[in-house]
This record gives C-alpha cells, sequence and structure tokens, in this order.
C-alpha cells in the first residue's frame, strides 16, 4: 500500500487511480505477483491501520474479480489521477471479457470431493507418489492451506486405494463420513466408473 497521489493536508484522495507502475517492486493484491514497471496498474484507496493508501492490482486481475469497480474507474478516467499515464490501456470490453471468462471458469469448478479420469499419464498420486494413468480413475480431495490469516482447500489427487489414508491427513478438508454421498453428487463420471471407485474405497 503506498501513497501515489500527493495532496495538501486533509486534501481528499480519489477513491481509484490507474497509472502506469512506477518500479517493479508492488504486488498485485489478487495474484500475488509483481506489476512490472511501466505495466498499467490500478489502485483502490483503503482506509489502513497506517494511514490511507492504495492497494495495487494489475488491470486483469482486478476485472476478473470486481469488473463493476474497473468499470467505475474507466468512467471516472482513473488514468488523470496516477502520477503516470500507462503507454497502453487494454479497453473496457477486453477487461469485461475477463471479467466473463473468469465467472465461466468459477462456474465450472467442482466443489471436492469428486471423481475424475485423468487426462493424461503425468499426474502423481498425493499419497503413494505412484503415477495415475491417463484414462483412470483418481478421486480429487482437498488439503487446506493457509496464506496468511486465510484458509483455502487446495485439490489432491489420489488413486482411489489411497483415498483412507488421505483422509487421516492432517490437512484434510473432507470428512469421512460425508465422503460417499459427495462422490455420489459432485462425480461426472459413468455410473460404473464411479461404482468400481466406491468398492475399492471401502475395500480399504
Amino acid at each position: 500500500m503506498d501513497h501515489p497521489t500527493a495532496g495538501t493536508p486533509g486534501a481528499e484522495l480519489p477513491p481509484h487511480v490507474i497509472e502506469a507502475a512506477r518500479s517493479g517492486r508492488s504486488r498485485c493484491k489478487a495474484c500475488r505477483r509483481t506489476i512490472a514497471k511501466g505495466a498499467p496498474r490500478i489502485g483502490f484507496l483503503i482506509e489502513g491501520p497506517f494511514g490511507t493508501g492504495y492497494l495495487w492490482h494489475h488491470l486483469t486481475c482486478a476485472a476478473r474479480k470486481m469488473f463493476d469497480r474497473v468499470a467505475e474507474a474507466y468512467a471516472d478516467e482513473a488514468w488523470r489521477h496516477g502520477k503516470e499515464k500507462p503507454a497502453k490501456l487494454p479497453s473496457l470490453e477486453t477487461l469485461r471479457r475477463e471479467s466473463e471468462r473468469a465467472v465461466e471458469r468459477r462456474a465450472r469448478r467442482r466443489s471436492v470431493p469428486y471423481v475424475e479420469l485423468a487426462p493424461s499419464g503425468r499426474s502423481r498420486c498425493k499419497q503413494c507418489g505412484g503415477p495415475i494413468e491417463q484414462g483412470a480413475p483418481r478421486v480429487v480431495l482437498g488439503r487446506e492451506v493457509r496464506f496468511g490469516s486465510q484458509v483455502r482447500t487446495a485439490p489432491v489427487k489420489v488413486h482411489p486405494g489411497c483415498v483412507a489414508e488421505e483422509l487421516q491427513h492432517p490437512e484434510c478438508a473432507v470428512e469421512a463420513e460425508n465422503l460417499e454421498p459427495s462422490l455420489r453428487a459432485n462425480s461426472d463420471v459413468e455410473p460404473a466408473v464411479l461404482e468400481r471407485v466406491l468398492d475399492e474405497i471401502r475395500a480399504r
């Protein structure tokens, strides 16, 4: 968080700023990657414990998560408030398409746990480390991962025969008693495939 727009004491800062990043040190608050020097960035004003400042984002990252606020910044011509205007800005329509694609990806994202067929032979079982063959059924569970004060669920792919061990992992986000009904509700495989997977899980 920093203060890109200097003003007189008590002056009101604009709610959003679009500018060319003046160094390569700032990080996007959405993707956590650095924003390259000269790249367009958007800052949203916040009141923090250390004063007033801006949280910076890549324009595309901001559009994927909060397009309405980006649209407001464009309507306000927020680049007028920045120290340095970007050499080139994506059109609002381009950012709108980014937002729509992000919404579609989130809608397609399935809730864990579920059974799927491995699309390639490159994945490995998180429990035993063995390869999961292309076309073979695998069970996608979840583990809790902490990012500061936030907790997220990361997908974990395992062989059906390794599910019982994965359920014992201290960060496993799936409860054993809810496993079967959840797999039935969330999986998009042939019923016969799902039943074979469930039989193998029960056998362990």
